[in-house]
């Protein structure tokens, strides 16, 4: 499955939260699928994120996120290759639902996310899409 990033969150969804396989090459591998562009893990699942850069992420992108904060106590959110502050105005809307927010590289939040997810933590995650892996 390939989705393109351009599209609606509700074009690109696939219905259950799952692993990390890979990243890299603008993209993320999970589910034996391969998904071009940036990711948000869900507990309702995985859709497409139209946040290309840390300088695009903002309270409205992580709408999605705060819907569902009764079932997330962990967001990761991968920065891509830089780590940049994450505005306060987010830091605070995420704490008053109970989320407590962990801001990274992309790849340090996917190998932090997989192991929460396998450990069966209320976890999510915000992942910029990077063309390198390191």
């Amino acid at each position: 499955m390939q989705v393109d990033p351009d599209q609606s969150p509700s074009f690109g969804k696939f219905p259950q939260q799952v692993g990390i396989d890979a990243y890299g090459n603008g993209g993320f591998r999970f589910a034996d699928m391969s998904h071009k562009g940036s990711l948000l893990c869900l507990p309702t699942g995985m859709i497409a994120w139209p946040v290309h850069s840390a300088a695009a992420l903002t309270l409205d992108a992580l709408q999605p996120v705060l819907d569902q904060a009764d079932d997330i106590n962990v967001l990761l959110i991968g920065l891509g290759t830089d780590i940049v502050a994450i505005d306060p105005t987010i830091r605070a809307a995420l704490r008053e639902r109970g989320i407590i927010v962990e801001a990274t590289q992309t790849g340090g939040a996917i190998r932090t996310y997989n192991v929460l997810l396998a450990e069966d933590r209320a976890v999510a995650a915000a992942l910029i899409a990077v063309e390198k892996a390191r």
